[in-house]
């Protein structure tokens, strides 16, 4: 069977994965100690200003972080040396392996009795970085325009800097606009779930990862 042509597909998807960065951003920065665990240059300004003993900010949690980050983006980079052209097998497999460890972390947060302690916070955040530097990979191979999936600061600027000037109503009702809103719903959602339990936030992170997954096999291969 033919499946539809859908043009809007990788678009949707990584606007997913945007709004799964800003829940577990939320997590890991109001549940693990002020550890963005997909911002990683609010994890550079942290560590640079704990370092300096500035408001007791931690150092152990966004150094930990940043080389997890930048070990998963490296796993998929090595996946991925040959980008394909389209979704295929290999960008499934890195998805589904970061929703199977979202899943993990969500049942050891359910187990561990305490979650404030370094003993849970730094693993889970240093986890949890990892899969979002997987993502930020895939998510550069996929090359949807404006949706790099972890950072909108530049998205921010080409917004302010460009659609604004240029006028019309694209100049706000545009992709750029829908990553920005993407992150910060995501942030929202993961605050107030968090109000529940820490695992919650973490459960939701990884549904919507392998429902991802799950979709581009199926339409975009």
């Amino acid at each position: 069977m033919t499946r539809p042509h859908l043009p809007d597909a990788p678009l949707a998807l990584t606007a997913i994965l945007t709004f799964v960065t800003g829940v577990v951003d939320a997590v890991g920065y109001l549940g693990l100690d002020r550890v963005f665990t997909g911002n990683m240059t609010g994890n550079i300004v942290i560590l640079a200003m704990g370092s300096a003993g500035a408001d007791e900010l931690p150092v152990l949690g966004p150094l930990v972080a940043l080389v997890a980050f930048a070990a998963g983006a490296c796993t998929a980079g090595f996946v991925l040396r040959e980008p394909p052209e389209r979704w295929n097998t290999r960008i499934t497999a890195l998805l589904g392996t970061g929703a199977l460890i979202l899943a993990a972390l969500t049942a050891g947060l359910l187990l561990a009795g305490e979650h404030d302690t370094p003993a849970v916070q730094v693993p889970v955040a240093a986890a949890t970085a990892a899969v979002m530097g997987q993502q930020a990979m895939v998510a550069r191979v996929l090359a949807v325009r404006e949706m790099t999936t972890v950072v909108v600061t530049s998205t921010l600027t080409a917004l302010a800097g460009e659609s604004l000037v240029r006028g019309g109503a694209e100049a706000v009702w545009n992709r750029r606009l829908g990553a920005i809103a993407a992150i910060f719903l995501g942030a929202m959602t993961g605050a107030v779930l968090l109000r529940l339990h820490l695992a919650v936030p973490m459960a939701l992170a990884a549904a919507l990862t392998a429902a991802v997954a799950a979709a581009g096999h199926r339409l975009l291969r």
